[in-house]
Protein backbone atom coordinates (compact mmCIF):
# COMPACT_ATOMS: atom_id res chain seq x y z
CA UNK A 1 0.00 0.00 0.00
CA UNK A 2 3.04 3.01 0.87
CA UNK A 3 5.37 1.39 -2.30
CA UNK A 4 2.01 2.26 -4.30
CA UNK A 5 1.59 5.26 -2.50
CA UNK A 6 4.69 6.30 -2.76
CA UNK A 7 4.78 5.11 -6.82
CA UNK A 8 1.21 7.57 -7.11
CA UNK A 9 3.02 10.97 -5.40
CA UNK A 10 6.39 10.32 -8.00
CA UNK A 11 4.08 10.55 -11.02
CA UNK A 12 2.15 13.54 -9.51
CA UNK A 13 5.18 15.16 -8.81
CA UNK A 14 6.89 13.98 -11.95
CA UNK A 15 4.02 15.59 -13.67
CA UNK A 16 3.80 18.66 -11.62
CA UNK A 17 7.21 19.23 -12.60
CA UNK A 18 6.32 18.81 -16.93
CA UNK A 19 3.38 20.92 -16.35
CA UNK A 20 5.60 23.96 -14.59
CA UNK A 21 8.97 23.20 -16.94
CA UNK A 22 6.32 23.77 -19.96
CA UNK A 23 5.00 26.89 -18.61
CA UNK A 24 8.12 28.24 -17.64
CA UNK A 25 9.69 27.34 -21.20
CA UNK A 26 6.92 29.12 -22.92
CA UNK A 27 7.89 32.24 -20.86
CA UNK A 28 11.04 32.08 -21.77
CA UNK A 29 10.72 30.88 -25.19
CA UNK A 30 8.49 33.86 -26.27
CA UNK A 31 6.04 35.39 -24.13
CA UNK A 32 8.59 37.80 -22.46
CA UNK A 33 10.54 38.14 -25.45
CA UNK A 34 7.02 39.00 -27.64
CA UNK A 35 5.80 41.63 -24.46
CA UNK A 36 9.92 43.06 -25.13
CA UNK A 37 8.72 43.38 -28.15
CA UNK A 38 5.67 45.89 -27.77
CA UNK A 39 6.21 49.60 -26.27
CA UNK A 40 7.04 49.67 -22.70
CA UNK A 41 3.42 50.86 -21.78
CA UNK A 42 1.83 47.73 -23.49
CA UNK A 43 4.41 45.47 -22.29
CA UNK A 44 3.77 46.77 -19.16
CA UNK A 45 0.46 46.62 -18.96
CA UNK A 46 0.35 43.17 -20.06
CA UNK A 47 2.69 41.88 -18.46
CA UNK A 48 0.79 43.03 -15.21
CA UNK A 49 -2.57 41.25 -16.64
CA UNK A 50 -0.55 38.42 -16.70
CA UNK A 51 0.63 38.25 -12.82
CA UNK A 52 -2.37 39.00 -12.30
CA UNK A 53 -4.19 36.18 -13.44
CA UNK A 54 -1.43 34.10 -12.31
CA UNK A 55 -3.01 34.42 -9.15
CA UNK A 56 -5.79 32.22 -10.37
CA UNK A 57 -7.12 28.66 -9.38
CA UNK A 58 -5.46 26.78 -12.29
CA UNK A 59 -1.43 28.31 -12.42
CA UNK A 60 -1.71 27.95 -8.39
CA UNK A 61 -3.10 25.10 -8.40
CA UNK A 62 -0.39 23.57 -10.63
CA UNK A 63 2.46 25.39 -9.16
CA UNK A 64 1.40 24.63 -5.30
CA UNK A 65 0.23 21.21 -6.01
CA UNK A 66 3.62 20.43 -7.42
CA UNK A 67 5.40 22.29 -4.80
CA UNK A 68 3.11 20.16 -1.92
CA UNK A 69 3.79 16.98 -4.10
CA UNK A 70 7.49 17.23 -4.10
CA UNK A 71 8.25 18.32 -0.50
CA UNK A 72 6.10 15.00 0.53
CA UNK A 73 7.95 13.25 -2.07
CA UNK A 74 11.49 14.32 -0.40
CA UNK A 75 10.22 13.43 3.07
CA UNK A 76 8.86 10.13 1.95
CA UNK A 77 12.41 9.36 0.17
CA UNK A 78 14.18 10.45 3.30
CA UNK A 79 12.10 7.64 5.60
CA UNK A 80 12.85 5.76 2.67
CA UNK A 81 16.47 6.00 1.69
CA UNK A 82 17.56 2.37 1.86
CA UNK A 83 15.58 1.95 -1.33
CA UNK A 84 17.64 2.42 -4.63
CA UNK A 85 16.38 5.38 -6.07
CA UNK A 86 15.56 7.22 -2.89
CA UNK A 87 18.35 9.77 -4.19
CA UNK A 88 16.84 10.18 -7.43
CA UNK A 89 13.61 11.24 -5.52
CA UNK A 90 15.44 13.43 -3.22
CA UNK A 91 17.14 15.38 -5.40
CA UNK A 92 14.38 15.83 -8.28
CA UNK A 93 12.24 17.46 -5.72
CA UNK A 94 14.59 19.58 -4.12
CA UNK A 95 15.65 20.72 -7.22
CA UNK A 96 12.01 21.28 -7.75
CA UNK A 97 11.72 23.36 -4.30
CA UNK A 98 15.11 25.63 -4.60
CA UNK A 99 14.47 25.88 -8.20
CA UNK A 100 10.80 26.86 -9.14
CA UNK A 101 9.77 27.17 -5.70
CA UNK A 102 12.35 29.09 -3.93
CA UNK A 103 13.33 30.50 -6.94
CA UNK A 104 9.87 32.42 -7.59
CA UNK A 105 9.09 33.65 -4.18
CA UNK A 106 12.87 35.30 -3.86
CA UNK A 107 13.23 36.63 -7.31
CA UNK A 108 10.36 36.88 -9.65
CA UNK A 109 7.66 37.52 -7.20
CA UNK A 110 9.58 40.63 -5.73
CA UNK A 111 10.02 41.81 -9.53
CA UNK A 112 6.04 41.07 -10.28
CA UNK A 113 5.29 43.22 -7.10
CA UNK A 114 7.65 45.61 -7.99
CA UNK A 115 5.96 46.20 -11.82
CA UNK A 116 2.47 46.16 -10.42
CA UNK A 117 3.50 49.43 -8.13
CA UNK A 118 4.09 51.53 -11.46
CA UNK A 119 1.58 53.37 -13.70
CA UNK A 120 2.14 51.64 -17.66
CA UNK A 121 2.53 54.69 -18.90
CA UNK A 122 4.41 56.36 -17.03
CA UNK A 123 7.96 57.68 -17.27
CA UNK A 124 9.24 55.57 -14.38
CA UNK A 125 7.35 52.58 -15.67
CA UNK A 126 9.41 52.62 -19.22
CA UNK A 127 12.60 53.18 -17.43
CA UNK A 128 12.54 49.98 -15.34
CA UNK A 129 11.08 47.50 -18.00
CA UNK A 130 14.03 46.93 -19.79
CA UNK A 131 15.93 45.86 -16.33
CA UNK A 132 12.39 43.89 -15.32
CA UNK A 133 12.24 41.86 -18.69
CA UNK A 134 16.17 41.17 -18.67
CA UNK A 135 15.95 39.94 -14.80
CA UNK A 136 12.67 38.52 -14.44
CA UNK A 137 13.59 36.30 -17.70
CA UNK A 138 17.27 35.38 -16.07
CA UNK A 139 15.24 33.99 -13.33
CA UNK A 140 12.37 32.15 -15.21
CA UNK A 141 15.18 30.80 -17.33
CA UNK A 142 16.49 29.06 -14.04
CA UNK A 143 12.94 28.01 -13.03
CA UNK A 144 12.41 26.35 -16.58
CA UNK A 145 15.61 24.16 -16.36
CA UNK A 146 15.55 23.47 -12.69
CA UNK A 147 11.58 22.30 -13.52
CA UNK A 148 13.00 19.67 -16.51
CA UNK A 149 15.88 18.66 -14.22
CA UNK A 150 13.80 17.84 -11.48
CA UNK A 151 10.80 15.75 -13.84
CA UNK A 152 13.48 14.03 -16.12
CA UNK A 153 15.18 12.83 -12.36
CA UNK A 154 11.63 11.80 -11.24
CA UNK A 155 10.86 10.15 -14.21
CA UNK A 156 13.90 7.94 -13.76
CA UNK A 157 13.46 7.23 -9.80
CA UNK A 158 10.46 5.27 -11.64
CA UNK A 159 12.48 2.72 -13.54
Amino acid sequence: MLDELLFALTIVSALGCGLMAGVFFAFSAFVMRGLARLPPAQGIAAMQAINVAALEAPFMAAFFGSTVACALLAVASLLKWHESHALYRLIGSGVYLVGSFAVTAAFNVPRNDALAAVAADSADGASRWAGYVAGWSAWNHVRAVACTVAAVLLILSLR
